[in-house]
């Protein structure tokens, strides 16, 4: 491991002082124009004005001077007229304005036709809003085969009057904090991934000294509902997965749902929530109680207003047009990826058709952009804490696999963005210290369907004396994520809503989150014993234990309490007490503590599964149609990671539970902000503790670099 390097060290360009470090005053630079990279530019959309002219019927430009004059005067309409059309305070933000900055781009066309026939000339709307969309991506193609699209100065120039006018704050010493979390990306993948190049932002942190890894180890429900709850509001009781059942109510919560995130939020704050005095939330299920949001689900009917986050990104035509592009690009990447694993018969694979391919486009491009955008404005106003969570590896690896060449991409994307976010410290009003993290990670097998050619809906009901079944839900959490934010910013309402379906007719109801199956019995109040269900179905407990792809299964005992059965042996979690062989034993040292706390929500299922896990082969199986998945106990779904600059300390001890990460994060944030680290920050600690002998330790990977 090399020596250790300033951290302002790997925001210094060579031959420079360092940018800032621990230095009496911070002095922010300004993002000056680089000529040469004008001149790029400026050659690079000349290049892509003749190329849209040669393919759009309706378009024709004089000559190579006069595509060059053409060029110049969009960059001046498209640098005046864009950010007045920003400005506007609109209902539906997003929406309308991503709409009306597609017709800003379509009329500069046609007002630069209009100015000077002999430059260029458009003859209608439609061929100009073509030619934009044509322009965009010739642009994109050749920045990308000259390396000219490296720069941000002109963005984060617009960005900073844009985060002036709406109140910036003023230069401070103060450092603040920015959190970026790859959603489902496990420490283990993390690290091959910086190992093989696919992570090299995040690699050369750890190679200069500046990060070091640390890992921490989920609650059972380890999605993302409950990692998020924890880590943003210092609690997630009572969240048993990622949907569940109510049986008072007779309704499925789920953390999809913008209506039953909010309700959520409001039963689990406390407010210690980590965003708390200015913090800013982008792209999460809950706010942290932030002050500033932007596609977060638990606070989504504010799209509905004007909302002055989506300014800094509308306020450039050329992102509108640069996004379709790349969405429709992301749609082909994933029809390519699909055919080659169909081509090569890849296994597991997972559905990749209907409309998964838009929903990937969605969150791998459009989502991701905005949240980018996001924290850079929240970075020129000074704000001291934001946090961002970014899909688009989650969603990739749920359908293409944890580590496929496409699933690899995505992360590799979002490096590249983590490497835009760093550079633009230096530009800011206030240090800032930059901390990636995930809330779980991933876990792989062929599915509980593929292997049996049945679902566990389906397995349930025929184990059952008499009873009719219902399967809720199956979307996952980035789909349902990315349908409500389109629905909440455009006003359109969604035709099904999974967290408010009611459940009026079945007895017996099944949930699948991940590898962890739920099952209500509903036509009895509250929760039943192990007794009870065996006197009303005899067949289904021990179904349900002998099944080969089933590793446990929880159920409350008048007798024992709660109880852990396995095909050959029973664990008694009150007492601790193994008859048999121990059912846990293929998972972490924590999993019974992990199992007690969970029989203890008022919520928790009458039978609670998890799926087998093979630590030889390292993988399980989902009861969701998702060929990656998390939810449950076994392998890296419960090894998600912090990467945190060396000077923000970790606990010596292992990090057990998100509620553990809420109260370490928070005590940075104190830390920075000058309060008394040495006493403990505020939170719950309804986490369990550690067992003996715990295999998850904070994990230094100097080996790595």
């Amino acid at each position: 491991m090399p020596e250790h390097v300033p951290e302002e060290a790997v925001l210094a360009p060579a031959g420079r002082e360092p940018a800032y470090g621990l230095t009496p005053a911070w002095e922010p630079q300004n993002p000056r124009l680089n000529v040469l990279h004008l001149v790029t530019s400026w050659l690079v959309a000349t290049v892509a004005v003749l190329i849209a002219a040669e393919i759009v019927p309706g378009v024709s430009v004089g000559s190579f001077r006069g595509a060059l004059a053409a060029a110049a005067l969009l960059a001046v309409l498209n640098a005046v007229l864009p950010p007045i059309v920003a400005a506007v305070r609109l209902p539906f933000t997003l929406a309308l304005g991503f709409v009306l900055i597609l017709v800003v781009d379509a009329f500069i066309l046609l007002l630069a036709s209009h100015i000077t026939r002999r430059a260029i000339h458009v003859d209608s709307f439609g061929a100009a809003l073509l030619a934009a969309l044509v322009t965009s991506a010739a642009m994109i193609v050749v920045e990308t085969i000259f390396g000219a699209n490296d720069d941000d100065t002109y963005s984060l120039r617009v960005i900073r009057r844009i985060a002036r006018r709406q109140g910036a704050r003023s230069k401070t010493d103060v450092p603040g904090v920015i959190f970026l979390e790859i959603d489902g990306l496990a420490l283990p993948v993390l690290q091959r991934a910086m190992r093989d190049g696919n992570a090299p932002t995040m690699a050369r942190w750890m190679q200069l000294g500046t990060h070091r890894l640390a890992e921490w180890e989920t609650d059972l429900s380890s999605q993302t509902g409950a990692s998020q709850a924890g880590i943003l509001l210092g609690n997630n009781d009572d969240i048993p997965a990622f949907r569940w059942a109510e049986k008072a109510t007779g309704r499925v919560i789920a953390c999809s749902s913008p209506s039953d995130c909010a309700e959520l939020e409001q039963r689990l704050k406390t407010g210690d929530g980590l965003l708390t005095d200015d913090g800013a939330s982008r792209g999460n299920l809950f706010s942290g109680e932030a002050d500033a949001v932007i596609l977060t689900v638990s606070r989504m009917s504010e799209e509905k207003r004007a909302n002055p986050g989506y300014r800094a990104f509308l306020a450039n035509g050329f992102n509108v047009t640069r996004m379709l592009v790349l969405f429709v690009w992301e749609v082909v990447l994933e029809w390519a990826a699909a055919i080659a694993q169909r081509r090569r018969d890849v296994r597991p694979r997972g559905s990749r058709g209907g409309r998964y391919p838009l929903i990937r486009a969605a969150v791998c491009v459009a989502i991701r952009d905005l949240i980018v955008f996001g924290v850079l404005t929240d970075m020129m106003r000074g704000r001291p804490a934001v946090y961002a969570t970014f899909s688009s590896y989650d969603e990739v690896a749920h359908h293409s696999g944890l580590e496929r060449a496409d699933t690899l991409a995505a992360l590799r994307k979002l490096d590249e963005h983590f490497r835009r976010i760093e550079s633009a410290r230096r530009y800011a009003p206030r240090p800032y210290k930059l901390v990636v993290l995930s809330d779980h990670g991933q876990t792989q097998g062929a599915t509980f369907k593929q292997r049996n050619g049945y679902d566990l809906a389906s397995f349930v009901e025929r184990s059952l004396h008499a009873a009719t079944v219902s399967k809720v839900g199956g979307e996952e959490e980035n789909e349902a994520s990315a349908k409500h934010a389109f629905s909440e910013a455009t006003g359109r309402r969604l035709s099904h809503n999974e967290g408010e379906a009611e459940l009026r007719e079945p007895q017996v109801v099944v949930l699948g989150s991940g590898n962890l199956g739920l099952i209500y019995l509903m036509d009895a109040p509250g929760r039943l014993s192990l007794e009870d269900i065996e006197r009303r179905h005899p067949k289904l407990v021990s179904a349900l234990r002998g099944h080969p792809h089933i590793g446990f299964v929880l159920v409350q005992s008048d007798e024992h309490g709660p109880v852990v059965l396995g095909r050959s042996g029973i664990r008694f979690l009150e007492s601790d007490r193994i008859e048999g062989d121990d059912p846990l034993a293929p998972f972490s040292a924590n999993a019974a503590a992990h199992l007690l706390r969970s029989s203890r929500f008022a919520h928790a299922p009458d039978l609670l599964l998890n799926s087998f896990y093979d630590d030889q082969l390292e993988e399980g199986c989902a009861f969701e149609e998702l060929i990656s998945f998390h939810g449950g106990l076994g392998g890296p779904q419960t090894r998600p990671f912090i990467l945190h600059p060396v000077e923000l300390p970790v606990p010596a001890e292992p990090i057990v539970g998100a509620t553990q990460v809420h109260a370490v994060l928070s005590g940075w944030r104190a830390s920075l902000a000058g309060a008394d680290a040495a006493a403990p920050p505020p939170g719950r600690a309804a986490t369990p503790q550690p067992s003996e002998g715990s295999e998850h330790k904070v994990a230094d990977v100097e080996h790595l670099v």
